[in-house]
């Protein structure tokens, strides 16, 4: 966490608010949609900072290099001119360097995934005004290593998920400079062997941290505790991967040209109602979970 948050600023306080580093967007509003505009972000951001957090990182996912470098642009103009506009502490960019694979992909378009390139990452730096500090990618990617040394040189903090790898790759990973675990427990097929699996590799490695979706849907309480187990609270990161449904009604929604169901015990799924598509979580109601 040091490594992606910044000292606050100084003035009076009652408690240190929440940090979320993965909102794909909320009330309404999706931080990948080409049609944002400045006044969705802003009150997408007043409606996060009501639930008690008050830094987070908006979520880019993948996309066609166009409409990634788009909506990478309009936070980047965002944070720079709205009046709250850095309560975006800095940008996530998960994918488009994951597993083509269904189940590991998720809820992400196969058609725009492709490999780890620099000058990719490049071009979003440009576009986001040097606001990338976390990118997620697969560890199973021949370029990946030399991608996370490159952008970790950057100052930018490479994190694996969405994958599909063994426990050579995912070691390769941590050598070359990944230190977190995105989401860990999701992002992976309906079933895995029993041993080895890319989960133990991870909760094993004591150079990775982990982020957490504890919204009741995403994790088993047994599951849940493993995690803790393994990483301690000290390399365990709560976050949302709350998407543009999060507090908003029940009901059909689009993610970008996907069509998902926000459903009334608060799970988002595409519309076959099995594929978990993020979340709705509130930052609050996870720390209460």
């Amino acid at each position: 966490m040091d490594a992606l948050i910044g000292a606050p600023e100084r003035g009076p306080w009652l408690a240190p608010g929440f940090i979320d580093l993965q909102v794909n967007g909320f009330r309404g509003v999706d931080f990948c949609a080409a049609g944002a505009s400045l006044d969705d972000i802003g009150g997408a951001i007043d409606a996060i900072l009501a639930t008690g957090t008050t830094r987070f990182f908006p979520t880019v996912i993948t996309g066609s290099p166009e409409t990634m470098l788009g909506s990478l642009k309009m936070l980047a103009q965002a944070r720079r001119a709205l009046p709250r506009g850095r309560a975006m502490e800095a940008f996530h960019v998960e994918g488009p360097h994951i597993s083509p694979v269904d189940g590991p992909r998720g809820a992400h378009p196969k058609d725009a995934v492709r490999p780890p390139s620099i000058d990719e990452f490049e071009r979003w730096q440009e576009a986001a005004e040097g606001n990338i500090r976390l990118v997620t990618l697969a560890a199973e990617w021949d370029e990946a290593p030399a991608y996370i040394r490159h952008i970790t040189g950057r100052g930018v903090v490479a994190a694996i998920g969405h994958m599909a790898a063994n426990h050579e790759q995912i070691e390769a990973a941590v050598d070359a400079g990944a230190t977190l675990s995105t989401h860990l427990g999701n992002g992976a097929g309906a079933s895995l062997p029993r041993h080895p699996n890319f989960l133990w590799s991870q909760m094993a490695e004591d150079r990775l941290a982990a982020s957490l979706i504890v919204d009741g849907i995403h994790l088993g309480n047994a599951f849940l505790t493993v995690a803790l187990r393994a990483k301690g609270l000290e390399r365990a990161v709560l976050i949302t991967d709350a998407v543009a449904p999060a507090g908003c009604a029940p009901g059909p929604y689009k993610l970008g040209e996907v069509d998902v169901i926000l459903h009334p015990e608060g799970k988002v799924t595409l519309t076959d109602g099995l594929r978990l598509a993020g979340s709705s979580l509130h930052m609050d109601r996870g720390v209460e979970n």
